[in-house]
């Protein structure tokens, strides 16, 4: 009975978890050029490891918006790359949950 009632609320935990949970496809880039990456060249790759290793905030740019990544270590592999981001928006921030490629 214990067991039952165990998986019973961790799997609404979970689901309510994923509820709030949203979605986002742009382009990794720093505080300090913000949309101007927004290709994924090389360059653009470069620039913003440059910026962040510099101290820049990374950065989700999602067509005209900029919007600040409160754990940039989520996002560390796709600087300056297409990704799509699971999440939430805290304020102004995003929190990223998961990070992967994107066409």
């Amino acid at each position: 009975m214990r067991k039952n009632l165990f998986v019973l609320i961790l799997g609404v935990a979970l689901t309510t978890t994923l509820a709030f949970a949203e979605s986002w496809t742009g382009y990794v880039s720093d505080a300090k050029c913000g949309a101007k990456h927004n290709k994924g060249t090389q360059a653009d790759i470069n620039c913003v490891n440059n910026c962040i290793k510099g101290g820049s905030e990374a950065v989700l740019v999602v067509g005209d918006k900029v919007v600040p990544i409160a754990n940039k270590d989520k996002v560390a592999d796709f600087h300056g790359k297409k990704v799509t981001v699971t999440g939430k928006l805290e304020g102004d921030k995003i929190t990223v949950e998961s990070a992967k490629a994107a066409q």
